[in-house]
């Protein structure tokens, strides 16, 4: 069993801290006063490294008195002060300092731990434009070659790590995020998963928004976790204002963002360095581009004992295939149904056909197929006639979907047909022996897979008919959970135009379809398509309760967040439950997350892989998640699921 289940830490995440201490300009034991307080405060909280602005111990706006000796003594003093408390406090701390070194002086970032100083890291790009005035005063450290200086490495080529875990850090200052060869480049390559940036870069209007695409864009490209750290408006002096911005960044994607204008201030956010670390396993590229190109950046191993605290500060989407974000969740649904629909478009065009035939049920998967055939037929110039639709009531099909599929299909004006298939299942069944033939109430699996299996047999024979091809409408959650009969209607097809699309982003496609590009008595038909339960509707609805899918396979809500993080990152299983937790606690307990992760990762490592081994062409939709074989998920038809289940059952409390 993980040490605690309910605490980050056990989980690899890393608990940044980024502090806005209260200025006091020119006095650096007053600094020092603030210092400790927010460090103290910083390691009660948990976190395991805290981050200072730019020359916090000294204050930025400081201009000439950066050259006064009683100033630049005090500093030290401060300094070698912390240095000694810092036995007491349990968090790395990285501190903004300016330090003379062999007679040049430095705008400087001291890292300290248990009491000594593990590495002192120069700023290598100097602002001497607009406002700035830095050369007048220090330095540049991008010259600067690692060397010691009384005992402790001075240089910029430096990472910081915690032996045995994925806790590795470097630092960069201000000025040296904004240029194009950033110093933290090296220090990515060469293992630093977190990038710590100590900043007074003052305000002006557009200024939080050029600092946080900076951070979004060096986190994504470097493939790490960012901390930005920004001067506080103790600062504010003269013609300038401070306005003390912390920001942390994990992969592109914002975890944590500080309030602005205050002072004495602390933001935390916990990282995910093992899924950095993963990201970057899983990426070549990121590996090759650092040949020769980070030899010479140094590593000084720390001691760092993780925290036991159970809160977690960070927000977890419960829908990571959909976004919170209204107008991002309008893009990615703008961007996902034109790529079915050029996706659809093209094969169309390729293949000279000029009509296709889909099998339309009332239901979600189905409904948003045909949708985007419509738009593909319209941009193409061919009669929505062309699109030959057919509903084929089976034993357990419900009046409600029988009767949307049929008012859809007339209200976008395809051709459309009704196409009994109990006849023909009855008589298969006669043919095949099984009870249901003799009288005998046996709704079982071969029972419901004749049903699907005519209703496939149809529609292929019916696009050699109509001299077209079957559109598929199976989705990749039913993908990776199996949940698709080998060689039917939600597996084959000749070009699956849903296959990249997950249960619960389907449903928001057809939703941003029925407003945007329907007409209101359409819409108004796919908004009821979306209030049905979900189901294959293949048993007679007088056997009892109507046929639920989520009994069977567990909510789409839970599987697609199993889905995402498996599949997408490879984390482990108990981290998933954990991570699933925290998302879903207001509404599943932890026993139901891990019962329906267990389905998930027996269904999915088990026996399902066959299956998405001999799928049809359909246009990936997610970065990362396809789970066609010849896109991002290759894995052997014969795997089994045993040590994703028994770390899972070793280390998520039942």
């Amino acid at each position: 069993m993980t040490k605690n289940f309910y605490s980050p830490a056990s989980h690899g995440f890393v608990r940044v801290a980024c502090v806005t201490p209260k200025v006091h300009l020119g006095d650096p034991m007053a600094n020092l006063t603030e210092h400790l307080s927010l460090a103290e405060r910083a390691g009660a909280a948990g976190a395991d490294i805290v981050v200072y602005p730019e020359l916090s111990l000294s204050a930025y706006s400081l201009d000439d008195l950066f050259t006064q000796e009683v100033l630049l003594d005090a500093v030290k003093e401060a300094l070698a002060a912390l240095i000694f408390f810092s036995t007491k406090i349990r968090p790395v701390l990285v501190v903004g300092l300016p330090l003379r070194v062999d007679g040049a002086l430095y705008n400087c970032a001291a890292v300290i731990a248990n009491g000594k100083a593990l590495g002192i890291v120069p700023k290598s790009y100097l602002p001497n434009y607009r406002e700035y005035y830095e050369r007048r005063y220090f330095a540049s450290g991008a010259g600067v070659v690692n060397r010691l200086v009384d005992g402790v490495l001075f240089g910029t080529k430096q990472v910081f790590a915690a032996g045995g875990s994925a806790f590795t850090f470097g630092v960069e200052i201000c000025e040296d995020l904004w240029v194009p060869n950033t110093p933290a480049t090296p220090l990515a390559v060469a293992g630093a998963n977190l990038i710590v940036n100590l900043s007074a870069s003052p305000v002006v209007i557009g200024k939080s928004r050029a600092r946080k695409r900076l951070c979004a864009a060096a986190s994504e490209r470097l493939f790490c976790a960012y901390a930005y750290s920004a001067a506080g408006p103790g600062e504010s002096t003269t013609d300038l204002a401070w306005d003390g911005q912390s920001l942390v960044y994990e992969l592109g994607n914002l975890i944590a963002e500080g309030e602005r204008f205050t002072s004495d201030s602390l933001m935390l956010a916990d990282v995910d360095l093992e899924r950095v670390a993963a990201e970057r396993l899983k990426t070549g590229t990121f590996h090759d581009s650092g040949q020769g190109f980070a030899t010479d950046v140094a590593r000084t191993g720390f001691d760092w004992k993780p925290h036991e605290l159970t809160d977690f500060h960070r927000q977890v989407a419960r829908f990571p295939y959909v976004p919170d974000d209204a107008s991002r969740l309008d893009e990615d649904c703008y961007e996902a149904f034109n790529i079915q629909v050029h996706g659809l478009m093209q094969r169309v065009s390729s293949t000279g056909s000029q009509n296709v035939v889909i099998g339309v049920s009332g239901g979600l998967d189905s409904t948003h197929a045909l949708i985007v055939a419509c738009k593909a037929f319209d941009r193409l110039g061919i009669p929505r006639a062309n699109i030959h639709g057919y509903t084929m009531p089976g034993f357990g099909t419900s009046t409600g979907s029988k009767n949307d599929a049929l008012k859809l299909m007339k209200a976008l004006g395809i051709s459309a047909e009704e196409l009994d298939i109990r006849p023909a299942a009855k008589r298969m069944l006669m043919d095949i022996g099984h009870p249901y033939a003799q009288g005998e109430k046996v709704y079982d699996i071969v029972f419901e897979n004749v049903q699907a299996g005519l209703r496939t047999d149809f529609l292929f024979r019916l696009a050699g008919i109509k001299k077209g091809f079957v559109v598929g409408t199976g989705d990749l959650s039913e993908l990776a959970l199996g949940w698709c009969t080998y060689g039917v209607g939600d597996h084959m097809s000749h070009y699956n135009v849903n296959c990249g699309a997950p249960k619960t982003l389907i449903q928001h496609l057809i939703r941003w379809a029925a407003n945007r590009e329907f007409d209101a008595k359409t819409g108004r038909i796919l908004t009821s398509v979306l209030t049905r339960e979900i189901s294959p509707e293949l048993i007679p609805i007088e056997a009892g309760q109507i046929q639920r899918t989520e009994d069977k396979v567990g909510p789409y809500e839970l599987q697609d967040f199993n889905l995402y993080y498996i599949t997408r990152f490879g984390l482990k299983p108990s981290k998933v439950a954990f991570l699933s937790y925290q998302a879903w606690k207001d509404k599943y307990e932890l026993r139901v997350i891990r019962q329906w992760l267990e389905v998930f990762l027996y269904r999915f490592f088990t026996i399902s892989q066959f299956k998405r081994s001999a799928v049809p062409n359909g246009p990936k939709l997610i970065s990362g998640g396809a789970l066609s074989p010849r896109g991002d998920w290759r894995a052997p038809s014969d795997g089994n699921a045993k040590i994703w289940l028994d770390e899972l059952r070793e280390n998520v409390p039942e």
